[in-house]
């Protein structure tokens, strides 16, 4: 196979890394894909941009369009305010295009890059990345209907993502797994949350009720002392308890032997797995096989179409509380 042309556009926090799991991609073709060539990388801060060129030995600019007639592919790792803007100028060029969750700050911008990338037959993958940690797709892949998800990400505020709220910064990390987990359409939710360190959300949860019953709590803060990751699913036979960073499942259910209060606990492991490399690996497949993505835009934008919705029923919530003071 041809080399796919790929570059990164904004080498911030996340986009750096982003450059180094494509700059390896450039020899190997795990799973019979193209190997990625990474042509170059984009950032507004040009010594920034120069500097992981340099270390990745490949071109560097502050505007990503001069590299529209050159390139197959795009990571695009901008800040979400102009994740719209930069995905569209992509796909209007014929660019296969990798971007960062959310899709974009609206639904109607995350379905004007639907409807583009539709039309040119375009891969749009949007990126969010525990799909590919295998506790999580072992997880996910059990045919037993979850009852109770819960799920708790806690973390130290950290300027970087303070541009959103909590709930596209975070939450929509974990409202992504709960919709994979459920399988069932979303039938009701209620939210709430305060402002504490920002003039945004900083700290939310939500309840989100399914149609066939289940039910998900899902908690997000960037102002906690320590960070904490939690995921637990509970089921009619016991419940798993997900380690995501240790890729590890545990499992307890009433045992039959009568074991110790009656419950059995059996620990899986798993090989460890590079998420950001098996997303690079997944997006070069996809635009290979001209397929749908493990994570493709419709998916992301089905979570930030019920992100908003949280943020609009907190803000609704903070809102009748001001009026009572």
């Amino acid at each position: 196979m041809a080399k796919i042309r790929v570059a990164v556009l904004g080498v911030g926090y996340m986009g750096k890394f982003h450059a180094e799991k494509f700059a390896a991609l450039k020899d190997a073709e795990p799973a019979g894909i193209a190997a990625a060539e990474l042509v170059a990388v984009a950032d507004a801060d040009a010594a920034r941009a120069a500097g992981v060129a340099r270390a990745l030995g490949c071109a560097h600019t502050t505007d990503f369009r001069t590299l529209l007639g050159n390139i197959d592919a795009a990571c695009v790792a901008v800040p979400t305010s102009r994740h719209f803007e930069v995905a569209r100028a992509c796909l209007e060029a014929g660019v296969h295009v990798l971007v960062e969750k959310p899709l974009a700050p609206t639904l109607a911008e995350a379905d004007a890059l639907l409807a583009l990338a539709q039309a040119k037959g375009l891969v749009m993958q949007v990126g969010h990345l525990q799909r590919f940690n295998p506790a999580f797709q072992a997880l996910a892949a059990d045919t037993a209907r979850p009852l109770f998800i819960d799920i708790e990400r806690l973390a130290p505020f950290k300027a970087r993502g303070a541009d959103v709220d909590v709930i596209l910064d975070l939450m929509i990390h974990d409202l992504d797994l709960a919709l994979a987990l459920a399988r069932a359409p979303v039938e009701q939710v209620s939210a709430s949350g305060f402002r504490v360190l920002t003039d945004a959300i900083d700290i939310a949860n939500a309840r989100i009720e399914f149609a066939d019953g289940a039910i998900a709590s899902v908690s997000a803060s960037r102002v906690s002392q320590a960070p904490v990751r939690k995921l637990r699913v509970f089921r009619h036979d016991g419940y798993v308890s997900a380690d995501l960073q240790g890729q590890k499942l545990r499992y307890a259910r009433r045992s039959a032997a009568g074991g110790e209060a009656g419950i059995e606990v059996v620990e899986r492991g798993f090989e460890r797995v590079d998420e950001l490399s098996a997303q690079a690996e997944e997006f070069l497949r996809a635009v290979g096989g001209r397929r749908a993505p493990l994570v493709s835009g419709e998916q992301g934008r089905r979570v930030l179409a019920l992100a908003l919705d949280v943020a609009r029923l907190v803000d609704e919530r903070l809102a009748r509380h001001a009026e009572l003071q």
